[in-house]
Parts: structure tokens; sequence; C-alpha cells
């Protein structure tokens, strides 16, 4: 991902067509962007705080690719016989949870102490390693490379406990200020109560 700056994301958001609705708790924003690209948010419906963020492109010989998710977790069908599943809870799973004023990744089913883990910044992406060489995963923080904010490993901190390390980075002021713009933008949207949201194009 390039890097921008606070006013390209800002405009880029609000080049986009937007629909919203609301159901099981949550606000739910489906973006649709000139460049092919769509994006969904769904947010806590008190406290606002962004549960899920995912995107997906068209094609170019029509159709749509799959959604990748950014952050939180993807409802999806769970097969409750399926071998595969039972077969993979034990390994680690990586997932980004954010709190209001920090970015937060949290990586489950990982037993070592807290020593074990060795985090480093490379190319403007974290890379964590086990120094018993069990795990490795490198990745980035795209909302900073959104705004053009840069990535200092000396914000990072580390905690583990229940088999779960949980990275931390909090977010600067100037994201958390646009943050609070584009949340009083949307108290603004007409929000269709009790439904769902079309992600699907035509």
């Amino acid at each position: 991902m390039k890097m921008s700056s606070v006013a390209h994301w800002e405009e880029y958001l609000g080049s986009a067509k937007v629909s919203a609705a609301a159901a099981g708790g949550r606000k739910q924003y489906h973006y649709v962007f000139k460049d092919n690209l769509e994006l969904v948010e769904e947010y806590d419906r008190d406290t606002d705080l962004l549960l899920l963020r995912k995107w997906r492109k068209k094609k170019a010989l029509g159709g749509t690719g799959a959604w990748e998710v950014e952050l939180g977790e993807d409802a999806l069908p769970v097969q409750a016989d399926s071998n595969l599943l039972r077969a993979s809870s034990s390994n680690p799973t990586f997932l980004r949870q954010d709190t209001l004023k920090a970015f937060q990744f949290r990586i489950r089913n990982l037993p070592y102490p807290i020593e074990t883990y060795k985090l480093m910044l490379e190319e403007h992406k974290l890379v964590l390693r086990t120094t018993n060489k069990k795990y490795f995963k490198r990745f980035e923080i795209p909302d900073l490379m959104r705004i053009g904010a840069p990535l200092e490993l000396d914000q990072v901190t580390m905690q583990h406990g229940n088999n779960t390390l949980i990275i931390t980075y909090p977010k600067p002021e100037v994201l958390l200020a646009l943050e609070k713009r584009l949340r009083a933008s949307r108290s603004k949207m007409k929000v269709t109560a009790d439904g769902d949201v079309d992600c699907s194009t035509s």
C-alpha cells in the first residue's frame, strides 16, 4: 500500500456512494468507490467501536472478488462436523480488534512466555518472531499508510496471558481527529433500521 495523506484519504471516502443499515446491535456502512473498490464497515450500535472492516474489488472481466477482512471477524457459516475446523482449532489465529484509541492485534493459541516474542520493524511493516522459531508473522497497519503517518516501533507494547499475545499501538492524534470527523459525518447518514446493507453489486 502506498503512503497517502489525511486529506487524500478523507477526500477518497467522501467520493464514495454510501448506504447504511442497522441490525443485530451493529450499524453497517457500505461504500462503493469509482475505482471499483467496495468497503464495508460495521460499528457497535452503542459505543461506535469499529468491529469489522472488509474490502473487495470488481474483477476486470465482470463479477467481484472475495472479501478481504482488514479488521475483526466476518460472519461465516460454521459446519459443526467439520474435521478441518477441529484439526486447526489449536493453531495460532491472528486477529485485529481495535479499541477506540489504539490499534490492537491478538494472536490466540500462543502458549510461550512473553520473553519468547521479538518484534521488529521492516519496510513499514511489523515483523513478529519467536526465539523458538515456532511462529512468524509480518503485518502492517493500513490506517497509518492511508494517512501518511509513520510506524514507530517504540510505540508498540506487548502483553501475554491466557495463551494470547496482545500487540497494541496507540492511534496518532491526527487519526483520532479524523475518526472524530468521520463519526460526525456518519451520524448524519440515514440508517435503515433492522435491515442489512446489500453488499452485492449490479
